[in-house]
Order: C-alpha cells, then sequence, then structure tokens
C-alpha cells in the first residue's frame, strides 16, 4: 500500500511538474513563421533541394494540394521528386514571392500548429511567366524532435475572385 501511494504521489508530481513547464508561445510562433516562410523562400538561385526539402515532415503522410487536382502530392518521396524535377529544372526561374495576412495558431501542447496566409509566388519556366496571386495558403506543422516540421499544405484560389486579366 505504502508503494502505492508513493506511485501515485510521483505520478502525480511529475504530472503537475509537466503542465507547469510554460511554452514560450512568442518563440515558438517565431520559429514557425520562420519554417513557413522557408518553404516558400527557400533560396531558389542555389537550387538546394537539402534547404528545399528541409522544413517537411519526411513521411507518407505528408501532402500538398495545390489549385488544380493534378498535382496533389501525397508522401515526402513524391514531393522530393517532384521538387527535383520542377523546382532543381533549369527551366524554373523563381523571381519573387510576398506572403501575407499570415495567421498562426498553436495547440495548448505547444506541439502542433495552423496557419493561414495569402501568398504571390512570380517566376519564369523556359523564360515563360508564371504566377501565383492572392492565393490561399493553409496548413499544419507537427513539432517533431525539437523542430518545426511542415506536414500538409494547401493552396487554393477563391472561386469567386474576378480575373484582373478579363479588364
Amino acid at each position: 500500500m505504502i508503494k502505492l501511494v508513493t506511485v501515485l504521489i510521483v505520478v502525480l508530481f511529475t504530472g503537475s511538474f509537466a503542465m507547469s513547464a510554460e511554452i514560450d508561445r512568442e518563440v515558438e510562433i517565431a520559429e514557425i513563421e520562420r519554417v513557413i516562410h522557408l518553404s516558400i523562400e527557400w533560396p531558389f538561385p542555389e537550387k538546394d533541394i537539402n534547404r528545399c526539402l528541409s522544413p517537411l515532415a519526411k513521411d507518407e503522410g505528408f501532402f500538398v494540394f495545390h489549385p488544380d487536382s493534378a498535382s496533389t502530392i501525397v508522401g515526402f518521396e513524391a514531393f522530393k521528386k517532384h521538387a527535383e524535377t520542377i523546382f532543381m529544372n533549369d527551366a524554373c526561374k523563381p523571381i519573387s514571392s510576398d506572403i501575407r495576412d499570415m495567421r498562426i495558431s498553436l495547440s495548448k501542447s505547444g506541439e502542433v500548429a495552423w496557419f493561414s496566409a495569402i501568398l504571390d509566388d512570380f517566376g519564369e519556366w523556359d523564360g515563360k511567366p508564371w504566377e501565383w496571386v492572392n492565393t490561399r495558403w493553409t496548413g499544419v506543422l507537427e513539432k517533431r524532435d525539437g523542430e518545426w516540421l511542415i506536414a500538409q499544405m494547401h493552396f487554393s484560389f477563391a472561386s469567386d475572385a474576378k480575373d484582373e486579366k478579363e479588364d
């Protein structure tokens, strides 16, 4: 009986100590924002594949929904192949990106975060311009082994947005 009481006291003490450890939410959110920016603004001129992939969860649960259904990517290895084929291709020349209206939420536990933002992304493919303007961008990050990693992302365009090229 004394052993059981001792074990219960240790468990309760350990649990209350763990619960009292405060998360520095500002520091965590700043790091999450850095990882989000890195995922889209990694140094393209150097074509550094490792830096491109560094902010991503390296498992089959990782996925990206692009605005068109043909570009849905499921799994880290599929994304890596996509990055090697598209981003590392000499025809791909990203020019600039702008992230605005970023909202980041951090779970109570401090282990999961989700975000939304508006993204403008500009570049060229084989000398022809491409752009994503007013792209809605959402995602989920998970803290794994002390490191924030993006577990999923979703890009979309508002279907009711007026096409500026129609003017």
